[in-house]
């Protein structure tokens, strides 16, 4: 487990085992992603897929650009991709009726274009012609295929054409609840209770070692503490300090959002799971989506640490901080 960024900028973490590896969620630049890779020691072209947990922008903000630059398949459920997809297209201007109108205009000049003995290509290229207002997410109205452009192999766009911002090089769906396996490694999505449209964790088993990512959920229903048994490294969410948070910066509104039971996982909330319900079976616990405005990373590890102390079986545990600005030392079970 590799955590390269961890918080409300951008979250983005590779898993994995000797034959497979996989980026969990890019929340971060293409270029950023690339760099963290670079700085922990992992290799870019080595990556067999990207896991989607929700549709959130700190963890997708980078994901159509380093999809299309690595030529790598996105997993989503089908709820997120459909929102993704939402969030990432342009509105257009040009009703559907109105569009079809300005095809059926488009045929029949061409056929009066041919039946005066001129060519319809000409047609096609006059720049007083009307042209739809989604042209600019790759089509015309002549192309009515909509075919998507690509971006060039790299992290810039291409400057000489306008790219559909939803193409991937290909979309695989999974289901929460249902396992499924990417090469060697076995993943298990389970739903998480979060503000968006189809949220959820993983974990990951290969060569019978287990590792889970659960962040972004506002509290810890029974599927997740069932879910979050018999893991070797574990990155948790321990977003804030309730003290902090009530009293910093933020707006009541989205004060109560992240105290919502679809927010975020306060440090005591955290402390309660490692106390009430953990089963202490992993090596390490890596704290992570700390809130740089309402937390502090000493106290997120003091209230993980006091509550395994509560529990002498479990101090053998590790407890490391994931940050927002540089990535972790990656986790070797």
């Amino acid at each position: 487990m590799t955590v390269l960024a961890s918080g409300s900028k951008g979250n983005s973490t590779v898993i994995s085992s000797s034959r497979t590896r996989v980026l969990v969620d890019a929340g971060l630049s293409c270029r950023e992603i690339l760099k963290r890779m670079a700085l922990a020691g992992e290799d870019p072209a080595t990556l067999d897929a990207i896991l989607i947990t929700h549709e959130h922008i700190d963890h997708v903000s980078g994901l159509a650009v380093l999809a299309r630059r690595l030529n790598i398949p996105v997993y989503f459920t089908e709820p997120t991709h459909r929102a993704w997809v939402r969030m990432v297209t342009p509105r257009t201007t040009m009703t559907y009726a109105k569009w079809l109108d300005h095809i059926q205009q488009e045929k029949e000049a061409r056929a009066a274009a041919v039946a005066q003995g001129t060519s319809g290509v000409e047609n096609d290229t006059n720049p007083d012609a009307p042209r739809p207002a989604f042209e600019d997410v790759g089509s015309t109205a002549a192309d009515t295929t909509q075919a998507p452009i690509s971006l060039e192999a790299a992290c810039d766009p291409a400057p000489a054409t306008k790219s559909n911002p939803a193409h991937l090089p290909a979309v695989e769906y999974f289901h929460s609840g249902t396992s499924f396996s990417i090469g060697d490694l076995d993943i298990t999505p389970f739903t998480i209770p979060h503000d968006a449209v189809d949220p959820c964790g993983f974990v990951f088993s290969a060569e019978g070692i287990r590792m889970a990512v659960a962040t972004d959920l506002g509290y810890m229903p029974p599927n997740v503490k069932a879910a979050l048994k018999r893991i070797d490294a574990l990155l948790l969410e321990s977003n804030h300090d309730l003290e902090m948070l009530r009293d910093g910066p933020y707006p009541w509104s989205v004060k109560q959002r992240v105290l919502s039971r679809v927010g975020h996982l306060s440090n005591h909330a955290t402390a309660e799971f490692l106390s009430n319900d953990y089963d202490g079976g992993a090596s390490y616990i890596v704290l992570g989506h700390l809130s740089e405005s309402n937390n502090a990373p000493e106290l997120a590890r003091i209230a993980a640490e006091q509550a395994l102390a509560n529990h002498p079986k479990l101090l053998g545990n590790r407890i490391l901080l994931a940050m927002q600005s540089t990535p972790l030392e990656p986790i070797t079970i």
